[in-house]
């Protein structure tokens, strides 16, 4: 048996490839949009993959499944499971085998049997796989979003995201269940192998080792340890971090059937001119460099969205699917603008119209136009001015982090919330923005000062080096705003 693990660190999300070597036949297990890394890791392997399934219709990125059995002629395994509201709706179509609980699929001398583990999603499937041709019990779970290193899936996207409301605790509630069945029916000495690892949004405390065993998970994963339904409920639905926005989009792409690409064609470098225009039409434009340069001096009304491991979320959280955009990159970055389309579209945000160089930048100057800065402030200088009653200040971290600690009197609105909260936003004065340590909160001010709020200061350090410097904070809800 062969396995390989696939990790995308922006999406921190793994998929797997599990071949046999004796019949060169391989299984693709929840691919990405990047279909060609599973094409050409089958073919060094010397493999041809000819199954393509996936644990369950993501929240969290655009499913390759669709696209790779196209471009491999493989054939797709999809859950039926899931009722008449999460069923595949591209599956006909696809030629599709749908598998229930207790299906078994053969690649090679590679049994793989689906087990169905509902809580995290209806139609949840985790695989159960025996490498025959040496053993006649199994190695390892492909657990996707069921189980994970340290923790377990969230059952509370479908109201969060899908807004299918009154499904958290009756999902919290299918989730024990399927894990006090699967502690029944998987050894102990079977490894994890999880659809995410840490930084994902599918749960919130997930570990960064890569795979683990299910003996291990029961010592010290909590929510396999947990033998009381009530409290596991109470605990798994508490402390969740916001779904980013557009986990609602990526459920009805993946269930209703991603658009095959074919790869991810690069957009058209318009010449520099040609901004200005953009700019005064209303479009919808990212600037791609670093937070530090964007501050330095930027194009009012662009919003910056740093190509770096979280462009991902926040392009997600901040960008509409209907609408094209188009790109603003570092020209000294070699690829950027690949990575950007890339990372855009395995979020199936695919409508990049063009990019711009930085050099863009220095050309709006050149006509005459006013750049803009975001002006950073530090936390002793703030003290003072709020002291003074110079400034307001708004805390753009997760309520949850908001809730463990929070500058005094500072009411919380997520970076990913602004745009539809403009109207809680105190303007009356020059406005503080504020995150973890600095660098959402920049995001932050490009957001507002592109809405129409010029006057926007960056904490640096962010409530660290507030924290740090033995400032004052406040604990739990104190009647402010929090999401």
């Amino acid at each position: 048996m062969i396995l390989e693990r696939f990790y995308d660190h922006k999406l921190a999300q793994a998929s797997w490839l599990v071949g046999c070597a004796a019949t060169g036949e391989a299984l693709v297990v929840d691919p990405h949009r990047d279909v060609a890394v599973y094409v050409g890791a089958a073919e060094r392997q010397g493999l041809r993959i000819t199954h393509v399934t996936e644990t369950h219709i993501h929240a969290d990125f655009v499913s390759g499944a669709r696209e790779l059995a196209r471009a491999t002629g493989a054939r797709l395994y999809l859950s039926a499971e899931g009722g008449p509201d999460w069923s595949y709706a591209y599956a006909d179509e696809d030629g599709a085998v749908l598998l229930r609980d207790g299906d078994l699929v053969q690649v090679g001398n590679v049994r793989v049997e689906a087990m169905h583990t509902p809580g995290h999603t209806p139609e949840h499937l985790s695989f159960i796989v025996t490498d025959t041709a040496g053993a006649d019990r199994p190695m390892g779970v492909f657990t996707g979003d069921f189980v994970f290193v340290g923790d377990v899936g969230r059952p509370d996207l479908l109201e969060k995201a899908a807004k299918v409301t009154g499904t958290m605790e009756a999902g919290a509630r299918t989730l024990f269940r399927s894990l006090q069945r699967f502690k029944a029916r998987v050894p102990d000495f079977v490894q994890i192998w999880p659809g995410h690892g840490a930084g994902s949004a599918c749960g919130k405390a997930l570990g960064a080792v890569p795979q683990s065993t299910l003996g291990y998970e029961r010592l010290f994963n909590w929510g396999l340890a947990a033998e009381d339904e009530e409290e596991f409920v109470r605990a798994v639905l508490a402390g969740q971090p916001e779904p980013p926005r557009y986990f609602a989009e990526m459920k009805r792409i993946n269930r209703d059937g991603p658009r095959v690409l074919g790869g991810f064609p690069r957009p058209r470098q318009l010449p520099e001119a040609q901004l200005s225009a953009l700019m005064d039409s209303g479009a919808l434009v990212v600037d791609t460099r670093s937070a530090a340069d964007y501050a330095v001096e930027h194009v009012p009304g662009t919003i910056n969205i740093p190509l770096n491991r979280s462009f991902n979320t926040w392009a997600g959280w901040l960008l509409p699917y209907d609408r094209d955009v188009y790109l603003i990159v570092d020209e000294h970055a070699g690829s950027a603008v690949d990575e950007a389309v890339r990372d855009l579209a395995m979020i199936g945000l695919d409508r990049v119209a063009g990019y711009f160089t930085g050099r863009a930048v220095q050309a709006w100057k050149d006509e005459g136009r006013p750049l803009a800065a975001v002006r950073q402030i530090t936390s002793a200088e703030l003290a003072r001015r709020v002291a003074a009653g110079e400034v307001n200040v708004i805390d753009v971290r997760g309520a949850a982090e908001w809730e463990a600690g929070h500058l005094p009197d500072v009411p919380n609105i997520p970076v990913g919330y602004l745009a539809e909260r403009l109207d809680e936003v105190p303007a009356d004065r020059p406005l503080v923005v504020q995150c973890q340590g600095g660098a959402r909160s920049a995001i932050a001010a490009s957001v507002l000062q592109a809405r129409g709020i010029p006057d926007v200061l960056n904490l640096t350090g962010g409530y660290q080096e507030w924290v740090r410097e033995g400032r004052p904070v406040e604990q739990g809800a104190d009647g402010t705003a929090a999401a």
